[in-house]
């Protein structure tokens, strides 16, 4: 299936990865170690609750940029809906930008199993676009090549920071 300049190449694939990033990131333990005396009292490190606000961001990458960032508004759910209408659509567009004698046909996207992924709509919409799915295995933990870096990189440079507006989070996560 994948050959150096066959069909399809590894430099055809599009992953997505939706994480959700509150607007309070505490540091990890190894940037809150520090040295106390016997007579001072230890720092507070506080933890942010369950209903602590959060947003989610997803994130297309091809095998060295990201194609498209969308970030879910607050009080929306994501549905086939949503993902067919704003996330395919961003990805189309970039990658028809960035492709523009290829376009669509030759992609292909890797995602995981979740509804809004699975559903009717978006496999329709998908066939559509002429964008073909690789498959994700059933019981394989959902693991994309940019987990390992891009997602703690951003959670380590937001660490410690509070942010009380929608677009100051926003801003430092895209940037």
């Amino acid at each position: 299936m994948f050959e150096p300049h066959g069909p399809k190449r590894l430099s055809d694939i599009v992953t997505d990865n939706d994480t959700c990033y509150p607007f309070f990131i505490i540091p990890p333990k190894r940037l809150n170690r520090m040295w106390v005396d016997g007579q001072e009292d230890r720092p507070v490190v506080l933890r942010p609750g369950f209903q602590s606000r959060k947003r989610m961001f997803t994130v297309f990458f091809n095998y060295s940029d990201p194609v498209a960032v969308d970030i879910l508004p607050q009080d929306t759910t994501m549905t086939s809906t949503y993902y067919v209408q704003n996330m395919l659509s961003q990805v189309k567009s970039a990658i028809n930008e960035q492709r523009p004698k290829v376009s669509t046909s030759r992609t292909l996207l890797l995602h995981d199993n979740a509804g809004p992924h699975k559903a009717r709509a978006t496999t329709q919409s998908l066939r559509e676009l002429g964008i073909q799915v690789l498959s994700h295995l059933a019981y394989s933990p959902d693991l994309a090549p940019h987990d390992f870096w891009l997602l703690m990189i951003l959670k380590d440079r937001l660490a410690g920071q509070k942010f009380d507006r929608i677009q100051d989070h926003t801003k430092a996560v895209i940037s």
